[in-house]
């Protein structure tokens, strides 16, 4: 067996990870893939963000397909099994698996990084294949196009992780990042002996591939389609069984199943399904800890100065984003092939592909609270985010006014915000208004999940707040455009808002705090905001 041709160990890789106490069977995958093995040509490319399970997923297809192991003890009692093709395909593949971040730490120059793998290939197939007559000078492709042809149109399955090390490295320059995409399209591109050719990375391929050159893979990011979606999360049943097993494990759990949801979940499919951050999940529940397991990576520093420059405005909605706001956005089209973003959809395209937001119906946002932790931190460390820093200060005073029952304040802070020359001079109608809201209580966002236009009693509320300990305040807040705040109070009252709070009939409140209502109104003509507050 061969360094990256049948390698021995990928299965070993993936066996270790079988056997984790908060293991999820993803091999439904192999459904998916098994067809277009049998079709041969297929090339996929599937991007994540970091730390989204992409290695082990590849692992798994590299020990399912592969050749030179015997993988029957370990997928048998796995899902995969139950496919009908199960024993055609278990193992009686040639796989080339190259992982381009494993043993090039010592490397300084991208001819260095090439000629390693060039060589440790081409060893592989001299090895397995000795009667061909391999020319050291041929391209990669033109080798292995010899190998096929002098053996019996010989085939193979290729796996490619950490696809884009090369883009993270400052000694490649961008015409090294050509030559590399040129590298994988000359032994992936129209070439006869490939059965199927899996790519993945974080990096989509589009964006750092020149010319055509490796526009023959289907891609697949988080921003242009949730195929595959299920394999890189955890879905909520998944996670349901996972929490299970951790109370098994503890007598004292130190968080609870809504705080796994709060923390981790926020992804969503096309179809609405919840996606939860695999690794940060796993890595609460082996630590029996709730905390930020985001990966601090570089790839927000590639986006950075584009918000900090404000490029096409899109600094206003990196702040309503961290207020916990949805923002609209086009980015049905990845936008991020451009060298140089310019407009504001295609930086938030970029942050959806790194994972920083979802987007879902048409709308970005900030997908959990550990994501909005990142997002604070960017903003309490960049000098051009002083004014979120400063409605950071006014939101706690709206907060605690609110608390106090003091409408005089919250009326106050609430004109504070609304007329604020950037980013909310556009704030004008009843949604806009609305948003101008979240801003003023952004403070709350962690003591609270802050749902908006949330169905309650007999219709849907402006905004209520669900404290995430049981005994804290709760809070329903209803807006009137050009109407008083009596009117907004008594709309809170008439559609039994608050019935949002009791749960489910024979069930104990899942929380225990007062019950605050606020109504809010805003005349347009003296632009003066008026607030009552009440306790229920």
């Amino acid at each position: 067996m061969g360094y990256y041709l049948n390698p021995e160990d990928i299965i070993d890789i993936y066996r270790r990870e079988t056997v984790k106490p908060y293991f999820v069977d993803k091999t439904e995958m192999l459904n998916e893939l098994i067809p277009l093995v049998e079709q041969q040509g297929s090339y996929i490319s599937v991007t994540r963000p970091r730390r989204f399970g992409k290695s082990v997923v590849a692992a798994m297809i590299g020990s399912f397909f592969g050749r030179g192991v015997d993988g029957s003890e370990i997928f048998a009692h796995l899902k995969v099994a139950g496919n009908e093709d199960y024993a055609k395909h278990l193992n009686q593949h040639n796989l080339i698996y190259i992982d381009f971040s494993r043993d090039v730490a010592n490397c300084t120059s991208y001819e260095q990084y090439i000629t390693i793998i060039r060589k440790r290939l081409t060893r592989d197939l001299k090895k397995k294949y000795p009667d061909a007559e391999i020319d050291d000078e041929d391209s990669m492709g033109a080798i292995l196009r010899t190998v096929s042809l002098e053996y019996h149109k010989e085939k193979f399955l290729m796996i490619f992780d950490e696809w884009d090390y090369v883009f993270h490295k400052d000694y490649f320059t961008e015409s090294d990042r050509g030559k590399f995409t040129a590298f994988l399209g000359d032994i992936t591109k129209g070439r006869a002996y490939d059965e199927m050719a899996y790519l993945t990375g974080v990096l989509p391929i589009k964006k750092y591939s020149a010319s055509d050159t490796m526009n023959h893979f289907a891609e697949y990011n988080m921003a242009n389609s949730d195929m595959y979606s299920a394999y890189f999360g955890f879905s909520e049943g998944e996670v349901d069984e996972l929490y299970q097993r951790y109370l098994k494990k503890c007598i004292h759990p130190s968080f609870s199943r809504e705080d796994l949801a709060n923390w981790y979940d926020g992804y969503r499919t096309d179809d609405g399904g919840s996606i939860y951050n695999p690794n940060s999940v796993v890595f609460a529940l082996t630590q029996g800890k709730i905390r930020n397991y985001w990966p601090k990576a570089g790839e927000y520093e590639e986006l950075k100065d584009y918000v900090l420059n404000d490029i096409d405005g899109v600094r206003e909605a990196v702040m309503l984003l961290a207020a916990g706001e949805t923002v609209k956005a086009n980015i049905s089209e990845y936008a991020t092939t451009a060298p140089v973003l310019k407009r504001r959809d295609e930086i938030l395209s970029a942050m959806t592909v790194y994972g920083y937001l979802n987007y879902y119906d048409g709308c970005v946002r900030i997908p959990n609270r550990e994501l909005r932790e990142e997002f604070d931190r960017i903003i309490q460390e960049e000098p051009k985010y002083s004014y979120m820093r400063e409605l950071e200060k006014e939101s706690a005073r709206i907060l605690q006014a609110t608390y106090e029952g003091d409408k005089e304040t919250v009326g106050k802070v609430l004109a504070i915000v609304h007329t604020t020359e950037s980013p909310l001079k556009a704030y004008n109608d009843e949604a806009e208004l609305s948003g101008s809201v979240k801003l003023a209580y952004i403070a709350a966002r962690n003591k609270y999940n802050m749902e908006r236009e949330d169905q309650a009693g007999i219709g849907y509320v402006d905004y209520i707040f669900y404290p995430h300990n049981r005994s804290d305040d709760r809070i329903i807040i209803e807006l009137k455009v050009d109407d008083s705040p009596e009117t907004a109070l008594q709309q809170i009252k008439d559609k039994n808002y608050a019935l949002k709070f009791q749960g489910k009939i024979g069930e104990e409140p899942k929380t225990t705090g007062r019950i605050i209502l606020v109504g809010i109104g805003y005349y347009r003509k003296d632009k003066v905001h008026r607030c009552r507050i009440e306790v229920l």
